[in-house]
């Protein structure tokens, strides 16, 4: 079953092959004619269970460091509770637009349901990406508005609650290998982005059948503000990644935990550490819906390269500042 917002789009075309010329990308962006094709370029997949942490840390950082991608298998969490998490998104997605539109965002919130979210100024154009979402956060408790929870399907809070409980453990053990791969204490690298109180932000994208994959994006190229996004896709492939100037396909692994760098762990790095260029492509004949965890400092949290990794032969390469100024000027494409 398809969205009524589906089929809204479809009857703005004139037929099978057309698509809004609002979604249709600049050539210097287009997936048809920007994405490498074959190629020896391969994006480390890592088991995570290994107990050697320290050997574990350096295969992590050099993933970090060179690349600022990498997906991790033998994470720990049950192929069931991903299951749930991902059949009561997609059965959320598949409710009546009116429906959805209940969770719908609030003046001034970034949580809740929306369409054609990305939008980016070309010109006097404004060129939308073809994803619906839902965004909500799941962690720490004190922060989340279940207002913007689904309540249909009634299965959706307990496997969110159950996802996010076993993703944090994966969060830590990342974290944990991630600061001692630059030579910190273990909790350095947390601690540095508000510990205890780094807030989870779920999003769910939805990228629907297009007629024309090779001219529109689901998302266009952007880094993640965030210190890490954690993200489990369904099997339809989509994600592409900048290595070098060119864009490369990402293989769908399964029971693999996608993980980005974010610009807070490359700024508190000090730049050791990349955040990762990204977009995602749309399919012809399937739905795509992925569901990337945001790990975000409390909006008050300042946020600045670490001063251990500060000397006079590497100084900082950023400035320390509250989490919200970065957001906003990251969002209204302002200078940091």
């Amino acid at each position: 079953m398809e969205t009524a917002r589906v089929q809204s789009v479809a009857s703005t075309c004139t037929s099978k092959e057309d698509i809004p010329s609002d979604f249709i990308r600049p050539e210097n962006e287009q997936p048809g004619i920007t994405t490498v094709g074959s190629t020896d370029f391969e994006i480390p997949v890592i088991e995570i269970n290994d107990s050697d942490e320290e050997r574990l840390a350096k295969v992590i950082a050099k993933a970090s460091s060179e690349i600022g991608f990498f997906q991790v298998t033998n994470h720990g969490i049950p192929r069931d509770v991903i299951d749930n998490l991902q059949r009561a998104g997609k059965e959320f997605f598949e409710l009546p637009v009116q429906e959805k539109e209940e969770y719908s965002k609030l003046p001034g919130s970034l949580e809740g349901y929306g369409t054609a979210l990305q939008k980016e100024s070309e010109g006097k154009e404004n060129i939308k990406g073809w994803v619906d979402h839902l965004f909500h956060r799941v962690w720490p408790p004190h922060v989340i508005n279940h207002r913007f929870w689904p309540k249909n399907p009634q299965s959706y809070r307990e496997a969110t609650e159950e996802y996010t409980k076993q993703l944090r453990g994966v969060a830590d053990k990342l974290f944990r290998c991630m600061s001692i791969g630059l030579g910190l204490e273990a909790n350095e690298l947390k601690d540095g982005a508000g510990g205890e109180n780094l807030e989870y932000m779920m999003k769910i994208n939805y990228y629907p059948p297009c007629p024309r994959p090779d001219l529109a994006l689901g998302v266009p190229a952007h880094t993640d503000m965030s210190t890490l996004t954690l993200l489990v896709p369904n099997e339809v492939p989509g994600l592409q990644i900048c290595k070098d100037g060119s864009w490369y396909n990402v293989d769908y692994v399964p029971d693999a935990i996608v993980v980005h760098i974010g610009d807070q762990i490359e700024i508190m790095s000090n730049g050791k550490y990349k955040a990762v260029l990204h977009r995602t492509t749309v399919d012809k004949h399937r739905t795509r819906i992925s569901w990337p965890v945001f790990l975000e400092p409390p909006a008050d949290f300042t946020v600045g390269p670490i001063p251990k990794l500060i000397n006079d032969e590497n100084p900082a390469k950023y400035k320390s500042k509250k989490y919200r100024d970065y957001a906003y000027c990251k969002l209204n494409k302002l200078p940091q």
